[in-house]
């Protein structure tokens, strides 16, 4: 058995070989937790100055360069319609992998790496509705919490990644 499959997940058991499990990173935005597949993720970096773009949508927030790669950044909370609020000591980008394209994402914290089995994951309720349920791939219920799965791919259309 590898040293992953040993891996404390996030319900307290014990993941044994055969049960399919997934490895989230999971972050804040407003009060909220959030989660997405740590396979998406490349890296995650500390907020430093962006490049304003002109006549862009509102919640793209610039252009960075990181390590000569010029990447667009998103913040995430006005993508989902939430009051903009002031970089704190906490802020962070999570430079990720959407349909091919490498984009950094601005979240207000990054919280932890999480192990969660496939059963944990329920589909989002139906009475979830409007603009934000287009995002949602299901929620993790972890012991005192409750962590809302998104579909990163889905987060920008196509025109918009382009």
């Amino acid at each position: 058995m590898s040293t992953l499959s040993r891996e404390k997940p996030a319900h307290g058991k014990h993941v044994g070989e055969g049960t399919s499990t997934l490895q989230l990173v999971s972050f804040r935005l407003h009060e909220e937790e959030y989660g997405i597949e740590i396979t998406k993720v490349q890296e995650i970096i500390l907020l430093g100055e962006i490049t304003r773009v002109p006549q862009t949508p509102v919640f793209i927030k610039g252009l960075i360069n990181l390590r000569s790669t010029v990447i667009p950044i998103v913040d995430l909370r006005l993508r989902f319609g939430m009051p903009e609020q002031p970089p704190t000591d906490e802020t962070r980008i999570m430079v990720v992998n959407i349909n091919g394209r490498t984009i950094g994402i601005v979240v207000d914290a990054v919280s932890e790496v999480l192990r969660v089995a496939k059963e944990q994951i329920a589909p989002p309720p139906p009475t979830v509705a409007g603009l934000g349920r287009q995002y949602l791939t299901g929620l993790v219920k972890l012991e005192k919490r409750l962590l809302i799965l998104l579909d990163i791919d889905r987060i920008l259309s196509e025109e918009e990644i382009r």
